[in-house]
């Protein structure tokens, strides 16, 4: 039970060729009432995203990207647990395990496996080696699919654990966003002395009277700083107007069955996470260049297509009890990397209040939710910043 097996990673032709099709036989709804996106996703974005997915859209290409990484899985807790594990040729280099989100995958970690990993070829030097371990969240990807209810971020966060000392990790870090951040912090707090500190690009930071005026929906409280308020504005407009898919996650999973049938309600499933990567996906498909591209962005949704794990996905919210952006008393070291376009900005003086050892602080110039994905370059810069003072 204690193995580590190799995984080939490989999609049947014929389950490609089925995506197509349905992707060309979708049924259309009307255009939405307004100019903007208040309604959701927009019909011309999602009609582009169809158009180069159903046609010029490559899945092969991303399949072969995974496939060459060193893919494992091994059972923990009763529960088959995809890897992707690649280690450093440097033999001082700091192991890592680095956890996605939703509507995330280990997708969204690729462009940064090379420069961490091998960073003497990538700007930098031996000192800033890591090794990686990049797994797949329980019902997300290549991992299994939880047959029994109580797969939450702590027993993951447990499950995590077992997974690096089985690697033969005795002293590492860990990094996460979003259902990344919460497994994360979650191993801090579990006081295993293997984890020496963590990184979040999503910190739970906001305190407890911030949190309370925000649950009862009253503007900001007098005497805020300018990045405080700001925060506290933008998780205003997100507990108001931008909660819904995870609401309905979180109360009654099973009843996505559209999303499991059909791939363009799918992908507008995705792309609706939050507003600013909403925003930044729908420049793409109208033809501007970002952070991303088109078929970066594909290349997740499929990925979700192909393992059908819309719904095993959507459970972990379900599954989940804790309170996302609140203060959960990490006493470890903790690095937090601060991107503009996150769900919010969390201001150093909040970082600084819910995190005594604070090792890491920095507020970066561009970024939305998915940092790592999004913005390679800064996020491998801030790893290596992040965790100076622990190797």
């Amino acid at each position: 039970m204690t193995d580590v097996r190799a995984l080939q990673v490989k999609f049947p032709e014929a389950e490609v060729t089925e995506l197509r099709r349905r992707i060309h036989a979708t049924r259309w709804p009307d255009k939405e009432l307004v100019a903007d996106a208040s309604q959701g996703v927009k019909l011309e974005t999602v009609q582009a995203l169809a158009r180069h997915w159903g046609s010029a859209y490559d899945w092969k290409k991303c399949e072969a990207r995974l496939s060459a990484l060193p893919n494992f899985v091994t059972e923990i807790d009763g529960l088959d647990i995809h890897f992707i594990h690649v280690r450093s040729k440097h033999q001082t280099a700091l192991p890592m395990i680095v956890t996605h989100g939703w509507p995330g995958s280990v997708i969204e970690q690729l462009k940064i496996i090379e420069p961490l990993t091998d960073p003497t070829a990538h700007g930098g030097g031996a000192a800033d080696a890591f090794h990686l371990v990049i797994p797949s969240i329980p019902g997300y990807g290549l991992s299994a699919k939880p047959t029994q209810t109580g797969w939450d971020p702590v027993r993951i966060a447990k499950a995590w654990v077992v997974l690096m000392k089985r690697l033969g990790y005795t002293r590492f870090v860990a990094q996460g966003g979003d259902w990344g951040d919460s497994i994360t912090e979650q191993m801090a707090l579990l006081g295993a002395p293997e984890l020496v500190a963590i990184h979040t690009n999503m910190a739970a930071t906001v305190p407890p009277e911030i949190s309370k005026s925000l649950a009862a929906g009253n503007p900001a409280p007098a005497g805020l700083s300018a990045d405080e308020k700001h925060a506290y504005e933008q998780l205003d407009w997100f507990y108001k107007n931008g909660l819904g898919y995870a609401q309905e996650m979180a109360h009654r999973p099973q009843t996505l069955y559209g999303l499991v049938d059909s791939p363009v309600g799918l992908a507008a499933w995705i792309l609706d996470h939050d507003a600013a990567s909403q925003a930044l996906m729908a420049r793409v498909f109208a033809g501007h260049t970002e952070g991303l591209t088109r078929d970066d962005i594909l290349d997740n949704i499929t990925f979700y297509w192909l393992t059908n794990t819309a719904i095993s996905s959507a459970r972990l919210y379900w599954e989940n009890r804790l309170a996302f952006f609140d203060v959960k008393g990490v006493q470890i070291p903790v690095a937090v990397s601060a991107y503009p376009d996150e769900i919010y900005t969390a201001p150093r003086s909040w970082a600084e209040r819910a995190f005594p050892k604070l090792i890491h602080y920095n507020k970066l110039p561009k970024g939305c939710h998915f940092a790592a994905w999004e913005q390679p370059e800064l996020f491998v810069g801030e790893m290596r910043a992040a965790f100076k003072s622990v190797r």
